[in-house]
């Protein structure tokens, strides 16, 4: 039997290339989305077209309240989202507060009730805004400590964080994706798009988005406001 895999899927350009490269590596992709209070839905229902085209064996929703404590321009409206680019050496203010831990961790969760010790993320530390939660060492360490914390770990397996895309640039993400068959045009990236999934194409997002499209040579599908 194929080996099941938790691919932790947003609806964005990076999620959608995790799904595909999970499936390219022979595991069963099990979707998991996240209604965590962020600014809008539509990257809720990119993820629910996404799993569907590339064959998600299922694709859950867990709704989760990250926005009872805000500190993020994503998940606090009186933050505004910032359109100034991606500075250096700064961590921007749509970093969501420990984010990737409270996801993972739910990972790692319906990972060992399926029988699995294999997650897939989307994480890029090229081109990214400098959240400290996409970094090598930093999945480095929850891989170690999933390893501690859990009844498969303890008893032997070997719980892998698989992170593709880590050290691609976003035009080569894109190229690897188009390579797998990934439909870009049901994907939605940008910080503060509409509920119909127009991109802004102001955001930092946005902005690593379409230069992205750009370096690949490729037609850039988003859907701009």
């Amino acid at each position: 039997m194929t080996r099941p895999a938790v691919v932790l899927l947003s609806g964005g350009l990076d999620s959608a290339t995790c799904l595909a490269m999970a499936r390219r590596d022979g595991f069963a992709p099990y979707a998991m989305s996240f209604d965590y209070g962020q600014r809008h839905n539509a990257e809720l229902a990119a993820a629910r077209r996404v799993a569907a085209a590339l064959g998600a064996v299922e694709h859950r929703v867990v709704k989760i309240d990250l926005a009872a404590f805000g500190g993020s321009a994503l998940t606090d409206a009186n933050i505004d989202v910032p359109e100034g680019g991606v500075q250096e050496n700064e961590i921007p203010v749509t970093y969501v507060p420990a984010r990737n831990t409270i996801l993972l961790s739910y990972a790692l969760a319906w990972t060992e009730v399926l029988g699995g010790s294999d997650i897939y993320i989307g994480v890029n530390a090229v081109d990214y805004s400098g959240y400290p939660d996409c970094r090598p060492e930093y999945i480095s360490a929850f891989q170690a400590m999933a390893r501690l914390a859990t009844k498969v770990g303890v008893e032997g397996a070997s719980i892998a964080i698989h992170t593709p895309l880590i050290r691609l640039t976003k035009a080569e993400i894109i190229q690897a994706g188009l390579a797998l068959g990934v439909d870009y045009g049901l994907t939605v990236t940008c910080y503060q798009a509409s509920e119909e999934g127009l991109a802004c194409g102001k955001c930092d997002a946005c902005r690593l988005r379409a230069a992205g499209f750009a370096q690949a040579g490729v037609p850039d599908p988003t859907r701009y406001r």
